[in-house]
């Protein structure tokens, strides 16, 4: 057996007859939930001081549950990065009787945050063992997001992703973002394949796994253990199945481990 073959063999079920593989960025390639915990650790210090460990905790899952959706009118058009922020922002502060958040505190509070944030981008640990099959196997790959490109290019530059992954589909393309299909075919035309060759790996089951599928791709939604968001968020394997979307609770289930 070649060296090629050998390696093609590594990837898994869920990858047959696959020519290329699209995944997301947040919580898929990156540990975006770590990173808001940094970030939420850091805003709390300077304005929500007197809350305990534990409610810290909460006003994290509060962060990333967006009970309200502020984010994913951000993705449709309706509120910009900088909106959608400060009313999540306020919705915690209000929440832990921190203070009002006009657009003074706001605008020191978002650069905390910020910098939070980026101080806590890591790659998962299974991210280079899929990319390194993945380039073995000769199987091009590329990353789309509904975060900005500038953000994105900065998350890849941070953590060295940059180097492996070329293509790169983001919310500024098309000015909203998945799950409108448009983002998903324009990805697969950069890798030079068909919607029906490619799969597309991401950990909301609705915007990436049932989204993909409906532009014609092969849905896989990344079910990582204690990670979900709640809120909004679909997040039931049953419907997944239903929906034809492949489930996996790591990247390395990819490679059939």
């Amino acid at each position: 057996m070649s060296a090629a073959a050998s390696s093609a063999a590594r990837l898994g079920p869920v990858l047959d007859g696959v020519r290329a593989v699209l995944l997301d960025i947040d919580d898929t390639l990156i540990d975006t939930r770590a990173a808001f915990g940094t970030a939420i650790d850091a805003v709390a210090e300077v304005y929500l001081p007197h809350l305990t460990t534990a409610e810290v905790a909460q006003a994290l899952e509060i962060w990333r549950a967006d009970a309200q959706g502020f984010y994913r009118r951000h993705t449709a058009g309706e509120l910009s990065a900088v909106e959608q922020r400060r009313l999540r922002a306020a919705e915690v502060h209000e929440r832990f009787g921190g203070p009002p958040v006009d657009a003074a505190l706001f605008e020191d509070w978002n650069a905390i945050f910020r910098e939070g944030f980026a101080a806590g981008w890591r790659v998962h640990d299974d991210v280079v063992p899929l990319l390194d099959a993945l380039d073995a196997a000769g199987v091009p790959f590329g990353a789309l997001t509904n975060a900005p490109l500038a953000l994105s290019r900065d998350k890849f530059a941070r953590t060295g992703l940059g180097e492996r992954v070329a293509i790169l589909v983001t919310l500024d393309t098309f000015g909203v973002g998945k799950p409108d299909p448009r983002l998903f075919r324009e990805a697969c035309r950069l890798l030079g394949t068909e919607p029906g060759e490619t799969v597309y790996v991401g950990d909301e089951l609705d915007v990436d796994g049932v989204g993909a599928r409906r532009a014609g791709l092969r849905g896989v939604w990344l079910d990582r253990p204690g990670v979900r968001r709640g809120g909004v968020h679909l997040e039931d394997p049953a419907v997944a199945r239903e929906a034809g979307v492949d489930v996996v609770t790591s990247l390395r289930g990819l490679l059939g481990e």
